[in-house]
């Protein structure tokens, strides 16, 4: 399988990524752990149905020392024991902006309350710019059709 585009080569996406990597390292040293930074990214792009990313955020997170079973029951968070109430509400919060066109009114107000329950304003805004960022590299990705598989951890972070 091989990409419409070739993104990784295309100056104007070299120049648009390095803008969007440096608001993703701003929301990284907010505060807001990286357990729940990487299952807020590896959530939305399942949603999104980027293989790119599902693949580089699942590699990431192990590599960061997630758990596999932790990895394994993110599409099924609801039903799943081995999330904290605080990561709970992340994953929700990212479902709901995730989805926006698929709920009149976006996100609720009670999925907005109950994550600002565990996470102060820094780490909120945090959030909110991860579950963003996200959704645009999924974008770009599933657009160009950018193959899975291939990722190795740390493999982008020269970007």
């Amino acid at each position: 399988m091989e990409a419409r585009l070739n993104l990784f080569a295309s100056p104007v996406a070299a120049k648009a990524t390095k803008h969007l990597v440096a608001a993703s390292k701003a929301a990284a040293d907010s505060g807001l752990p990286l357990a729940t930074q990487e299952l807020v990214r590896l959530r939305a792009s399942q949603i999104n149905g980027c293989g790119f990313c599902t693949d580089m955020h699942t590699k990431e997170a192990a590599a960061a020392g997630e758990t596999a079973q932790r990895l394994h029951l993110v599409a099924a968070w609801r039903e799943a024991t081995v999330f904290t109430d605080a990561e709970r509400a992340a994953l929700e919060l990212t479902e709901q902006g995730t989805r926006i066109a698929d709920a009149a009114g976006g996100v609720t107000d009670e999925a907005w309350a109950n994550a600002a329950k565990y996470y102060d304003e820094e780490q909120l805004t945090a959030l909110i710019l991860t579950i963003s960022l996200i959704n645009t590299f999924n974008r770009m990705n599933v657009i160009v059709q950018q193959p899975a598989g291939d990722y190795e951890p740390g493999m982008l972070a020269q970007l």
